[in-house]
């Protein structure tokens, strides 16, 4: 059995979700303000659906279909979000998905944690390729993807439906090689 890893940074423990976290997700994510800029996060988030949500994260992992981490302060240790990698294996591809609670919001977390993420999905697990989307009226979740480096690829004008309307999305992507260079880059200029 292969165990989801735990990863950190300087301010945050990503780890795998437990049942115990179920409730402060469902919290978290039952906000509106989260359900109404992400694809399949509902509103109201009913009991159970984190429990459920929380149970299938071993076995799509130990399938190679995805890693889910909870977002954990350090200097807390309170859950403040979730972020993972939807895996095509087939492809050598991964999409990129994320969501931060509110009380969390505007402090960084998302970025610091979307660069350990992306880290370890070509670092780790050899993918070629990360990509994620966000809803156009969100820039501030494509501000977290240009950070980590994705280069804007596209708008899917009315790609998606959100609660009976129809949204644009807009794709980021990096290559492993990309993200390399960017970290090479990093690397040079602190030996300056």
């Amino acid at each position: 059995m292969k165990y989801l890893p735990t990863l950190q940074t300087v301010r945050l423990i990503l780890r795998p979700f437990e049942l115990a976290d179920a409730s402060e997700v469902q919290k978290l994510a039952g906000a509106r303000e989260i359900a109404s800029v992400t694809l399949n996060i509902p509103h109201p988030y009913e009991d159970g659906m984190a429990e459920e949500w929380i149970s299938t994260h071993q076995e799509t992992f130990e399938q190679g279909k995805s890693v889910n981490f909870a977002i954990i302060e350090k200097e807390t240790t309170r859950l403040c979000g979730a972020i993972g990698l939807g895996i095509n294996s087939q492809n050598s591809n991964a999409e990129l998905g994320y969501w931060i609670g509110v009380p969390y919001w505007r402090q960084g977390y998302c970025t610091e944690a979307a660069l350990a993420v992306v880290a370890y999905g070509f670092e780790n697990l050899n993918l070629h390729r990360i990509h994620s989307s966000h809803f156009i009226r969100n820039p501030a979740s494509g501000r977290v993807m240009q950070k980590v480096g994705m280069i804007r690829e596209g708008c899917l004008r009315q790609d998606v439906q959100k609660w009976g309307k129809f949204e644009d999305l807009v794709i980021y992507g990096i290559l492993a090689t990309e993200w390399h260079e960017r970290k090479n880059k990093q690397r040079d200029e602190k030996n300056i």
